[in-house]
């Protein structure tokens, strides 16, 4: 379960899993709507008279990128049919346009015709009904509709344009779609069909002994069939090997914002923060909404998915683009949370990419009681990442304009959503959703949020609400020293539960205990936050030949065994890389940084062949877990990797 290629330029997103079908078609939004659900779009070749599709086990692939760029590089190989494919995908940087190339080379010694048939399964508005596919003889194209979303397909070969179409009914009664018309190598040509439906096209090639021909294919969407047309027209007038060039240009000149003084850090790990960078990108909707995946094979496990935007992964995220210098990516994620507050100042479970509040498990009461179904921190981290955003770029206009509807809105909420008689905020939901408590990274991020708000109050000359929240900050770092941390185990508590109406310790092993560092409630050379980290590297490590390190102790989701001492949770990559970060803040000498240094070379070691990071890891295997790519993965490495530059550049100069 993954997505093994990603692509997108801020209004649609496009996947393609390891057989280089076409999985998830996301517009207007990233992450909102899914015109594909998960479907497969296929693509087939015949050769002379034998067909395969590309999901077929003989086939081998390379999965890769063009350096640096957002456009794929992709070697299929099929040496039975002496055929080899090499395809690159983009999506065009301003328009909502798709191209695939693909070059088709011929093994063999005989010239051969080969017939390329593209698959169109699409599910427009994320639904079966009422979707029609027609073709359209004006400009031989082959398009869909529902409503106001057109989708037009369109290609050509050095023989011509579309050589072959048919529309039909697919996954209704017997009919399987159109794609099943296609394995004798001709289409039957009807020409339109509603409801639940499919098309397939083809384009012929006669390829020489030895050599090569190019196809190209291409998709234009938009919101009724003039806008279409003229996308597709544009398309042909500039030519599709122009356009895909220009992508790459133009993600090249993207990525010369990011750091490139990276110390020490092999090829490998560099090339993968570049593609982090590119990879985040494709899932920050233009409109401020930072998604968390949108790989719908979760699905399967539970009916619904991660295209929402979690304020705490969007705050996060936008913390460390902002420490790669793409503050103007993330700007308008700020914006969408001032939107989004509710009137009372704090933030919803999720939301959509259209700013509607998303779906949520959290209820408003439980066995009589009545509780706020929020999670604190995610209305935290947003004031927290604002200001080190703001520290940063020094860009005073963007906390400027959300003074009023975001800074003091929010600050209020938090200063007076307090437990006083244990100077810690009031309990709510934990970061991973799970559970209902006073949680030690909930508290630190409150800290972290209200000394934001602090500084932000005081920049603008709004002294009293800056004493009060700086002093309301700090009677919370007194409550996570007094009641969260624990002597006698030597590190804190996860945080506080309510049992017998009276406040118990859960002392979890918890690797977001990381937060009291990251957040600012202490330094890192305090014992207690060293004594912590120290407990999460050795009790939450996966002691198998995978390693990496475990969310919290006894993980139930996903797990992949019962052996708690041996493997205490499936490895996440955001956890191992939150304790290579406090060895990266930890580290004195240039030779202190050699732990970082592999972790990070770890997680490359564990993206998928194509750079793609899931969320978690089987621990025994490797293979991906859960979603990939798993946006917050992706942005932890920026962060980790800039922290690293950084660090590595200020102790290499101590050193000379």
């Amino acid at each position: 379960m993954a997505r093994h290629l990603v692509i997108g330029n801020g209004k649609m997103l496009l996947n393609l899993d390891q057989n280089c079908y076409i999985r998830d078609i996301y517009y207007p939004f990233v992450g909102q709507l899914n015109h594909v659900g998960g479907q497969y779009c296929r693509l087939g070749v015949w050769v002379e008279g034998t067909f395969t599709w590309l999901d077929e086990p003989e086939w081998r692939f390379e999965l890769d990128y063009i350096d640096d760029s957002l456009v794929t590089n992709i070697t299929a190989k099929h040496d039975g049919l002496g055929i080899e494919l090499y395809m690159n995908d983009g999506i065009h940087q301003r328009e909502c346009i798709y191209i695939k190339r693909v070059v088709i080379r011929n093994r063999m010694n005989s010239t051969r015709e080969v017939r390329l048939f593209f698959h169109q399964d699409l599910m427009i508005d994320g639904s079966e009904v009422g979707d029609t596919a027609v073709y359209y003889p004006e400009n031989h194209t082959l398009y869909h509709y529902k409503r106001n979303n057109y989708f037009m397909f369109n290609g050509f070969s050095e023989e011509g344009g579309i050589m072959q179409y048919s529309t039909g009914i697919k996954r209704f009664q017997s009919a399987e779609g159109t794609w099943r018309d296609a394995e004798d190598g001709v289409l039957m040509g009807n020409s339109i069909a509603q409801g639940s439906v499919d098309s397939t096209i083809s384009f012929r090639s006669i390829v020489p002994p030895d050599s090569e021909k190019t196809v190209y294919y291409w998709m234009s969407i938009g919101q009724n069939l003039e806008e279409v047309k003229e996308l597709n027209q544009y398309v042909h007038e500039n030519h599709p090997e122009k356009l895909l060039s220009r992508v790459v240009i133009y993600w090249k000149h993207w990525l010369r914002r990011a750091e490139t003084d990276l110390g020490d850090l092999p090829r490998d790990v560099v090339k993968m923060f570049k593609q982090s960078l590119l990879l985040v990108r494709t899932q920050v909707d233009e409109r401020g909404a930072i998604l968390a995946a949108n790989d719908t094979d979760i699905l399967q496990y539970n009916r619904d998915h991660y295209s929402y935007m979690w304020p705490r992964d969007g705050a996060l995220i936008a913390d460390a683009m902002s420490m790669a210098g793409y503050q103007s990516v993330i700007a308008p994620f700020f914006n969408f949370c001032a939107q989004a507050l509710s009137p009372e100042g704090y933030l919803y479970h999720k939301y959509n990419p259209d700013g509607t509040v998303g779906s949520s498990w959290h209820p408003y009461i439980v066995q009589g009681s009545r509780r706020l179904p929020i999670q604190e921190d995610e209305t935290a981290l947003v004031l927290f990442a604002l200001w080190k955003d703001y520290s940063r770029n020094q860009v005073i206009e963007l906390p400027q304009s959300l003074y009023s509807n975001l800074i003091r809105k929010a600050a209020s909420f938090l200063s007076q959503y307090m437990e006083h008689s244990l100077s810690l905020p009031k309990p709510s939901y934990d970061l991973w959703e799970e559970r209902y408590g006073i949680w030690t990274y909930t508290a630190a991020s409150v800290y972290g949020g209200l000394m934001a708000a602090s500084f932000f109050t005081e920049l603008f000359g709004d002294y009293e609400r800056s004493d009060h929240y700086k002093s309301t900050a700090e009677a919370i770092k007194h409550g996570i020293i007094t009641h969260l941390w624990d002597e006698e185990a030597g590190r804190f508590a996860r945080g506080l539960i309510q049992k017998d109406n009276r406040w118990v310790k859960d002392m979890t092993l918890e690797s977001s205990l990381f937060g009291v560092l990251e957040f600012g409630v202490l330094p890192v050379d305090d014992y207690r936050v060293i004594q912590t980290m120290n407990a999460i590297k050795e009790g939450l490590q996966i002691k198998t030949h995978i390693g990496g390190i475990a969310r919290y102790t006894n993980d139930y989701y996903f797990q992949q065994s019962g052996e708690i001492d041996q493997v205490p949770g499936n490895p996440w990559i955001i956890c191992t890389l939150w304790v290579a970060n406090f060895e990266i803040d930890s580290a004195k000498t240039l030779e202190e940084l050699e732990g970082p240094r592999r972790t990070l070379q770890w997680v490359s070691e564990h993206a998928l062949q194509s750079g793609l990071l899931p969320e978690q890891l089987n621990p025994f295997d490797g293979t991906p877990l859960s979603v990939a790519p798993l946006t917050w993965s992706h942005a932890t490495v920026v962060h980790s990797v800039s922290k690293y530059a950084e660090k590595y550049k200020r102790l290499r100069a101590k050193r000379n």
